[in-house]
């Protein structure tokens, strides 16, 4: 049985894998999935746009969970601080969903709708074909957001090399059939240094495009 998609139409099953690993050095050392914008953690505002997902598995050092959220699956990189590539390596091993969506713990305005959009044009006709391998969010310049994406489970596992330590998340899209999908600049914001993550609280000001909502 399939369950619903962001959308709300029957689709593919999907998991969610959230990379909220990394040493935040750009941050300060700060824990960059438990800051908060508009009054919510990066890590919840996250979690929430991928509420649809079967399951939800997130690499890195375990957080205590928001009060009546769902339950997730923790796992870590090998070596911790390998890359993002690792994390994706070792989140992968407890995905079963023939879709997987990848996302930065760091995207506090992506929402269930660009997710739908992502896993959207994954999928085709007949059921389980692909019209491409791995889509990914774009913002209004054009500029790709890589760990914003949506792959087929089979293609992600077939792109990663045998030693992910140190790579680069672009290099998986190495000869993949890539599908870029036109979102805002807000969906693609991450906060990865001080003036993003101001930028991003800013915006989720009451009364301003993005507020502290859950997504």
């Amino acid at each position: 049985m399939t369950s619903p998609s962001p959308s709300g139409e029957l689709g593919e099953p999907w998991d969610a894998l959230v990379l909220a690993g990394g040493h935040s050095r750009r941050l300060g050392g700060q824990d960059k999935a438990s800051a908060v914008v508009g009054g919510l953690r990066l890590l919840d505002r996250v979690l929430a746009a991928a509420g649809a997902a079967e399951r939800i598995v997130i690499v890195g050092p375990p957080r205590p969970a928001r009060p009546g959220s769902r339950s997730v699956r923790w796992t870590r990189e090998d070596p911790p601080g390998g890359g993002p590539v690792a994390a994706i390596a070792a989140g992968l091993r407890l995905v079963e969903a023939p879709l997987v969506a990848v996302l930065a713990v760091d995207l506090p305005f992506i929402g269930a709708a660009e997710l739908a959009d992502l896993l959207g044009s994954l999928r085709g006709e007949p059921p389980g074909h692909r019209d491409a391998d791995v889509a990914v969010l774009a913002d209004p310049a054009g500029r790709p957001q890589y760990l914003a994406a949506a792959w087929g489970t089979a293609a992600l596992r077939a792109a990663l090399p045998a030693d992910p330590a140190g790579r680069s998340v672009r290099s998986l899209l190495a000869g993949r059939d890539v599908r870029t999908v036109p979102a805002t600049a807000d969906a693609c914001l991450d906060c990865d240094d001080p003036a993003s993550l101001a930028a991003a609280r800013a915006r989720a000001a009451p009364g301003t495009h993005g507020s502290g909502t859950m997504p």
